[in-house]
C-alpha cells in the first residue's frame, strides 16, 4: 500500500456503534495497574488500533465514555506501545491526536503525568522534535517520555500489574542483538533533537500522511 494514507473522500464503512464495538472488542485502550508512585494507567497497543476504521468523532466519544469514568479524577499515566504500529493502519493521524486531546475535559488534562512512548521509531522520533511543539500544546509535549527498552519501562511501571503481548517481548529480545550506535538509543528520553522532516497534511479527515514516521 502506498505510504500516503487515503485522502479526506475516504467513506468509513463501519457504523457508529460497530466502531465502538471493535475498539472495546480489541482492548486497545486498557486501564490496567499502576505506575511506581501509584498512579493509574492507561496501556495503549498501537498496533492493534484500527486507525483506518474509527473516526476521531467515534475515538472522542468512546474515551469520554468508557475510559476517562474509571479514572476517577485521578492522576494516571499512558503507556503506548507503539511496537509493530504501521502508520497507514494503525494511527488516526497527528491533527485528528491534537483535536481529541484539546477536547478532553480539563481535570483529565491536569491529572496526565507522564507519556511512556515504548519502541519509537526513528522517524517518530525526528518528526515529534520538528513539530511535537506546534502541534501539541508545551504541557503535554513535556510529559512525553521516549522507553527504547521494556526494561526502562519497568523502572517506572509496576511490572506484574500491566499486560504486554509477546509480540513486544520479541522485538524487545530481538534489539539485544542490535549493536548501540549511539548513547540516545537506550534509556529513557524526553529530549528531542530538531532535525526537519515535512508532513502532509489532510485537514478535515482523521488520515494524514505519515510517511515521516513509519
Amino acid at each position: 500500500m502506498n505510504s500516503t494514507l487515503l485522502s479526506s473522500s475516504t467513506t468509513l464503512t463501519l457504523s457508529q456503534q460497530e466502531q465502538e464495538h471493535l475498539l472495546e472488542k480489541l482492548e486497545v485502550f486498557k486501564i490496567q495497574g499502576r505506575d511506581k508512585r501509584g498512579n493509574q494507567v492507561v496501556r495503549v497497543i498501537g498496533k492493534i488500533f484500527p486507525g483506518r476504521l474509527v473516526s476521531k468523532q467515534v475515538l472522542k466519544k468512546y474515551l469520554e465514555e468508557k475510559i476517562f469514568p474509571q479514572l476517577k479524577d485521578e492522576p494516571f499515566t499512558v503507556v503506548y506501545v507503539h511496537t509493530g504500529a504501521q502508520t497507514c493502519e494503525n494511527f488516526p493521524g497527528i491533527y485528528a491526536l491534537r483535536s481529541i486531546y484539546d477536547s478532553f475535559p480539563m481535570n483529565i488534562r491536569d491529572h496526565l503525568e507522564a507519556v511512556y512512548f515504548l519502541h519509537p521509531t526513528l522517524q517518530t522520533r525526528l518528526f515529534l522534535a520538528t513539530f511535537g511543539r506546534l502541534l501539541f500544546n508545551g504541557g503535554l509535549y513535556r510529559k512525553l517520555r521516549y522507553v527504547t527498552r521494556l526494561e526502562f519501562l519497568w523502572e517506572h511501571v509496576r511490572r506484574k500489574e500491566i499486560e504486554i503481548p509477546e509480540f513486544v517481548n520479541d522485538h524487545d529480545a530481538k534489539l539485544e542483538y542490535r549493536p548501540l550506535m549511539m548513547t540516545t538509543d537506550y534509556g529513557l528520553e524526553s529530549d528531542h533533537p530538531r532535525i526537519f522532516c515535512a508532513p502532509a497534511d489532510s485537514s478535515g479527515s482523521m488520515y494524514y500522511s505519515m510517511r515521516c514516521i513509519a
